[in-house]
């Protein structure tokens, strides 16, 4: 098959969510089937790190796409003539978004519908593209993959597709997560937080992700507990900062706070290995993929008991309602308090973590593909 693959999420040095989705996938997709020809189409120069084999094509494909006219332009005028010009297949589109115009084969991973249920967190122009668009995008595709069950249900909610047409592939691990030795957490703890234990937030800064919560939350467990620990938040800041921000600035306990921007992923590895636990408290996700990071760290997790998160978390996380800061702050006691429930959900995520295999979802995607293309 020539396998086109969606890859403009692959930019060097700045995967987050989706971008990392995409490297995962793909780079296993190609080891897995070197009879077959990907094209990778980027929408930029691409780095020669995401040209994972010699069975991979990268081509560029203009215009930049960050914006709602970008986007309109990238997927239905670009993409159907590069398509038609490198003879492809089938398409991949792991980004939620695909091409109405382009007569290929479609396959789309959705992430999320979390515009449906925060529009207020979107701004107006994404809000209506997202609006007038995705419906279509879901009817339009030949098949669907989710990456967690719980997006599944919501697409045949919101939108009323058929079961039959979505298959959930889930998420992986990413990198090679491992637990620290003792000596490994001192030396991060030194150079991170000042010698003491923190607590460690990770992914983009903005509504959707309560950390404004967090902090207060946090802001309590301080007040109640004066214990010597800290609160890193690693993530760079995107948009509609200004509540995270005044949770900060009203803080009693600012010093103890750190906002340490976007993380390099050598970073990610020892900062979440060293961390008291990972507090991943959002309002919206369609997996959460720090919550399966931390099972691998060996790392305890407080997270939501919404969407996607209880399905990943299983028995390996202390569930909290995210809109309620008492609540956070408690498990946050909790795990500071209770050494042996720290073991208990750390043990509890080496069997929660077998469900998730990146090789596994590569399989299920390629069978989705190669199904298409024999109809």
């Amino acid at each position: 098959m020539r396998i086109a693959i969606n890859t403009r999420f692959l930019l060097p040095g700045k995967l987050e969510g989706l971008g990392w989705h995409n490297y995962e996938l793909c780079k296993r997709l190609v080891a897995q089937h070197p009879d077959d020809t990907f094209i990778f189409l980027f929408d930029r120069p691409y780095a020669e790190e995401f040209v994972f084999g010699s069975n991979v094509i990268p081509v560029v494909v203009p215009p930049p796409a960050r914006h709602p006219i970008l986007w309109y332009w990238w997927f239905e005028w670009s993409l159907p003539r590069f398509l038609r010009k490198h003879k492809a297949d089938v398409l991949l589109s792991p980004d939620s978004y695909c091409s109405l115009r382009a007569n290929v084969p479609t396959a789309m991973v959705t992430h999320d519908l979390a515009h449906v249920h925060y529009p207020e967190q979107i701004p107006v122009l994404v809000r209506r593209y997202y609006d007038y668009f995705v419906p279509r995008f879901l009817q339009r595709a030949d098949h669907v993959l989710t990456v967690s069950g719980f997006v599944k249900h919501d697409i045949e909610q919101q939108y009323g597709l058929a079961s039959a047409k979505i298959t959930v592939a889930h998420n992986g691990l990413r990198g090679d997560f491992t637990p620290l030795t003792a000596k490994e957490k001192a030396e991060v703890r030194n150079e991170f937080a000042a010698g003491e234990n923190y607590f460690f937030y990770l992914g983009a800064v903005h509504p959707r992700k309560n950390v404004d919560r967090l902090i207060r939350a946090f802001d309590q467990f301080k007040t109640r507990t004066g214990a010597p620990v800290k609160l890193l938040i690693g993530g760079r800041m995107a948009w509609q900062t200004g509540a995270i921000k005044a949770a900060y600035e009203v803080s009693d306990h600012q010093s103890d706070i750190e906002f340490l921007g976007y993380v390099p992923d050598a970073d990610v590895k020892r900062l979440l290995g060293s961390a008291l636990a990972l507090t991943y408290v959002s309002l919206f996700e369609g997996f959460g993929l720090p919550i399966l990071e931390a099972m691998y760290a060996e790392v305890p997790v407080i997270t939501s008991n919404r969407s996607s998160m209880p399905e990943v978390a299983g028995d390996a996380a202390l569930l909290v309602d995210p809109e309620a800061i008492d609540d956070i702050a408690l498990a946050m006691e909790r795990i500071y308090q209770e050494p042996e429930l720290g073991l208990q959900l750390i043990e509890a995520g080496r069997m929660q973590r077998t469900l998730f295999d990146w090789d596994e979802t590569a399989k299920k995607t390629y069978t989705v593909l190669r199904r298409l293309h024999e109809a």
